[in-house]
């Protein structure tokens, strides 16, 4: 039986504990600090409580947490990694650049586990049977090959560590800079009384177009707040090419989310313009 590491237990963590414990894999997580919604969700999945030493002697250990904190996790587990007799593959799963990924990296190297560069698309395992997929990359991405056999879908992207979360970083670039782009232009038409018209020329003109912001747009709001560590680094991946793009679509997401928080008139305007009850 595998032993799997998850730190921490969002949507996403919680959701791939749940995928691996339900395959007959064991599920550690640490709790401590963590909110009492964090401590449902591990327990909804069969994960169990666990120290980070107990952490670090697992098979695989996977860090599964909004972009800025990847640093300090790595950070936090590096003592319990240095002192394990058998270290845990530590994978970041964790939506940064390249960059950061070999950041995280040279944190990870002094204490001798073995690091492996990973990028997750697509949304939590559902109980249909749907799955993300893993993308992973580096010398020991292979080691990740034990996963598969409980429930997820691990592909090894070809190059050293940086390239999987190149593919994450370039993949979330075009899917939810657009998704900031429709609603940026869905919300302006809204203001303006063309709410009707956009959505009837999308209709016409870019029918696929439509429906794809209709599948995309009604969960944004709620995940707002956690994009916007990721266009900020998407802006680092892009460079100078792109990186003021980026960085706007990173206010975008951040007034969303302030908005959710308290009004929720954003995404009201979204949902009746997809709706097609918009006036305009």
């Amino acid at each position: 039986m595998a032993v799997i590491a998850i730190q921490a237990q969002g949507a996403m963590g919680a959701g791939i504990g749940r995928r691996l414990t339900r395959h007959g894999a064991t599920v550690l997580t640490c709790l401590a600090g963590r909110s009492a919604a964090s401590a449902r969700r591990a327990a909804e999945a069969g994960m169990r409580d666990a120290t980070p030493a107990e952490m670090a002697g697992a098979d695989i250990l996977l860090s599964i947490l909004p972009p800025a904190e990847a640093g300090a996790c790595a950070r936090w587990l590096a003592p319990a990694l240095a002192a394990a007799p058998r270290r845990a593959v530590y994978a970041d799963c964790n939506a940064i650049s390249p960059e950061t990924a070999r950041a995280v990296a040279a944190i990870v190297a002094p204490t001798g586990a073995p690091f492996v560069d990973g990028g997750i698309i697509g949304g939590p395992p559902r109980d249909d049977g749907y799955t993300p997929v893993l993308y992973v990359s580096g010398d020991a991405a292979e080691r990740l090959a034990p996963l598969r056999e409980h429930g997820l879908d691990v592909r090894v992207t070809p190059g050293p560590i940086g390239a999987a979360s190149a593919l994450k970083m370039s993949y979330a670039g075009i899917t939810k800079g657009l998704a900031a782009l429709g609603s940026a232009m869905m919300l302006a038409a809204t203001r303006a009384g063309a709410a009707e018209g956009l959505r009837a020329e999308l209709a016409r003109s870019q029918p696929q177009l439509l429906a794809w912001f209709g599948h995309m747009l009604p969960a944004m709001p709620d995940k707002a707040w956690r994009w916007v560590g990721e266009m900020e680094e998407i802006a680092g991946f892009t460079g100078p090419e792109a990186a003021a793009i980026y960085g706007a679509i990173a206010r975008f997401y951040e007034g969303v989310a302030a908005d959710q928080a308290g009004p929720r008139e954003k995404a009201a305007a979204l949902s009746a313009f997809l709706g097609g009850t918009a006036e305009g």
